[in-house]
Formats: C-alpha cells, sequence, structure tokens
C-alpha cells in the first residue's frame, strides 16, 4: 500500500525541514511493508508573486486526492503575512473544516530549556480552529484619514465548540483523564461564557474525565511555573495558538513544536505542519531544527493508522536529541539541519534492524 501525501514546502526553512522529513518517514513506513507517494506542490510566497495567489483555486480539491499534506511553512519578506497565511495555510484549513489543531508539546531527555522544572513535560493543546477571531469577520473604516476604526469580530458557534470539545474529551480518556477549558470569560461576556456551558455539557457526556476551567492570563502563569500539572488542554483559536507558542518553550523551543489540523471522524485529509514559522533569517543556512516536522510527519503516520511507524520515528528522535552532540543551534549545538535528520535516519535504521 501506498501512503499518499501533498507536500508543500513553502517558504523560508520549510523546504529544508519538509526534505530532511521525507527519508525518515519513508524509512519507518517501509518498515510496515508500504511506501510513501510524494506529490510536490510549489504553493506558497513564490507563487504568489509569479501569480497572484499562494494557491489555486481548487487547492481543497487538489488537498482532498491525497491521505494527507505535510506543510513547510508560509511567509516572506516581500509579501505581506496577511497574504500568505490567509491565502494558504488559514485558507487550507477552513476550506477542508479542519475543526482542530493539535499541537503536543513533550520535554525531551537531554534538551535544554529555559525553563526550569520540565522533566517530564507531556501535554497536548487542542485548539479550535476555524472560528474565534481567525474568520476574517470585522472591517477597517476612514482608513488613512487619521481616524481610522477597525474592528475585529470574535466568532464563536455552539456546533464548533461541541465537535472541539468532542474530541478534547476523547484524547483525555486516552491519557490521564484531566482536561483543563482556557477560557476568558471572567471579562468577555458572551463567547466565552458559551464555551464554558458548551464544553461542560460535553464533559457531562463523559464521565472519566475530570474537568476545570482556567482564565487564560492564570494559565500562561500556570504553564510555567507548574506544566506538569497540565495533560490536555482546549482553547479558543487565538487562546490556543498563543498558548502553544508558549508551552514550546517547555520542550526547548518552536523548533520542537509539531502540530495537526485534523478533522476528528471526516473524510478530507489532515495538513501536519511544524509550527515555527519560515524563519527568512536562517533560510538556505542549514540551521533550522527540523524536529518538529518530523513530529508532524509522526502525528501524520499516526494519524492515518501506522503506529508503528509513528512510534518508530519518535523513539528515533529521542534517542537522537539524547545526545548532544545532534543539537542544532536553537537547542545549544552545531548540528546542521540535515545532520540531525541524518542521525535519526540512522536511527530509525538501526531500530528495524533490531526488531
Amino acid at each position: 500500500m501506498s501512503v499518499r501525501v501533498a507536500v508543500i514546502p513553502g517558504d523560508g526553512v520549510g523546504p529544508e525541514v519538509v526534505e530532511a522529513t521525507l527519508p525518515v518517514l519513508r524509512a519507518a513506513l517501509d518498515r510496515q511493508g508500504e511506501s510513501l507517494e510524494i506529490t510536490e506542490l510549489d504553493w506558497g510566497g513564490e507563487r504568489f508573486l509569479r501569480e497572484g495567489a499562494a494557491m489555486p483555486a481548487d487547492a481543497a480539491e487538489v488537498a482532498r486526492a491525497h491521505d494527507a499534506v505535510l506543510f513547510g511553512a508560509v511567509g516572506r519578506p516581500d509579501v505581506p503575512d496577511d497574504e500568505l497565511v490567509w491565502g494558504l495555510i488559514i485558507g487550507l484549513r477552513q476550506q477542508l473544516d479542519l475543526a482542530v489543531n493539535i499541537r503536543p508539546v513533550r520535554a525531551f531527555a537531554g534538551v535544554p530549556t529555559r525553563v526550569r522544572g520540565t522533566d517530564g513535560v507531556d501535554l497536548v493543546i487542542v485548539r479550535e480552529n476555524t472560528e474565534g477571531e481567525y474568520t476574517g469577520a470585522g472591517g477597517l473604516v476612514h482608513a488613512g484619514t487619521g481616524d481610522d476604526l477597525a474592528v475585529e469580530v470574535a466568532v464563536h458557534s455552539r456546533r464548533v465548540i461541541e465537535r472541539a470539545a468532542e474530541h478534547a474529551c476523547r484524547l483525555a480518556e486516552q491519557r490521564t483523564g484531566r482536561l483543563a477549558l482556557v477560557t476568558k470569560s471572567n471579562a468577555m461576556r458572551h463567547g466565552y461564557p458559551l464555551w464554558d456551558r458548551v464544553v461542560r455539557e460535553v464533559a457531562e457526556r463523559h464521565p472519566e474525565v475530570e474537568l476545570e476551567t482556567v482564565l487564560v492570563d492564570a494559565m500562561a502563569a500556570r504553564m510555567i511555573q507548574a506544566p506538569r500539572s497540565l495533560d490536555v488542554l482546549l482553547a479558543s483559536n487565538l487562546f490556543g495558538d498563543i498558548l502553544s507558542d508558549l508551552a514550546a518553550v517547555l520542550a526547548g523551543g518552536m523548533g520542537m513544536a509539531p502540530s495537526a489540523n485534523i478533522l476528528p471522524g471526516g473524510d478530507v485529509p489532515g495538513v501536519y505542519e511544524p509550527v515555527h514559522g519560515s524563519a527568512p533569517d536562517i533560510a538556505g543556512r542549514g540551521l533550522a531544527n527540523p524536529t518538529a516536522c518530523l513530529l508532524s510527519g509522526a502525528l501524520l503516520l499516526e494519524d492515518l493508522g501506522h503506529d508503528k511507524a509513528a512510534d518508530l520515528v519518535r523513539e528515533a528522535v529521542a534517542t537522537t536529541l539524547a545526545d548532544p552532540h545532534h543539537h542544532t543551534p536553537d537547542l545549544g549545538g552545531r548540528a546542521s539541519t540535515t545532520d540531525l535528520a541524518a542521525a535519526v535516519l540512522r536511527q530509525v535504521t538501526d531500530q528495524m534492524e533490531t526488531r
């Protein structure tokens, strides 16, 4: 069997980390007697400059012809960020109705962090992925007059909250049973009280789940002060975006942060991406940490039912990172993108030979 993956290398360091990841995924699938079939797509900043759009009008249909999408990064200095982000990754999320963004945070042994007491941190942020402040609702009037007025409307609906909450509860059941809902319902009078009510209703259908509700500012402090008290977090689009970047520090930084955009129970391909962005300042220099992309690839394999291949990748990453010799500059080391990826690939091959 072939696993059909659409690959969007994108901009900046995206092509470098994607190129480093694909041989590892291919080797892990080989262990199961399966192959990786790649379709590379030239979507991103360069395409925008050439054709006026970061992806084609039929992008969603192109993606649907594959089992999954592996995405590198989007963004370049000569194109406004909103043009590329809305024209590619947010556009794909919305067109495919990818309801939730899964962001695991794991502190690997041997990886230095700027936060003390992170040993054993293993949490997952479930971020609602289609609504909140990221719908584009609102407008700008009186632009350029000195009286500019911008309105950004946050949209929260019961159906969307409910499906994100359902997935978070099921995930919590598979782990420790602890679920923390992150809101700001003490100051925002409509949207987040709705979150509180709907998530509480969903949690009542999952008696094994212990639900607590935490205000987002308190959660930001707790994430740094007591990260091991957390397991599964459920948050809105905006809060999930911010907190997951903060949580990445617990694992060593943005180079360690994978993600999956999925529609639980839906018949659409997920989009899997490292969340570190395009990092144009280091693009082409071999300095990018490919770990986030490698772990995003592991999520991709796992969601497609290739659990053993996914575990193989994660074990290889953990073993490799335990040796500081393989750390990239963001982790305080001197290894290049290809050095670290090659070491992970060797670990995958070695594990295959010993099993």
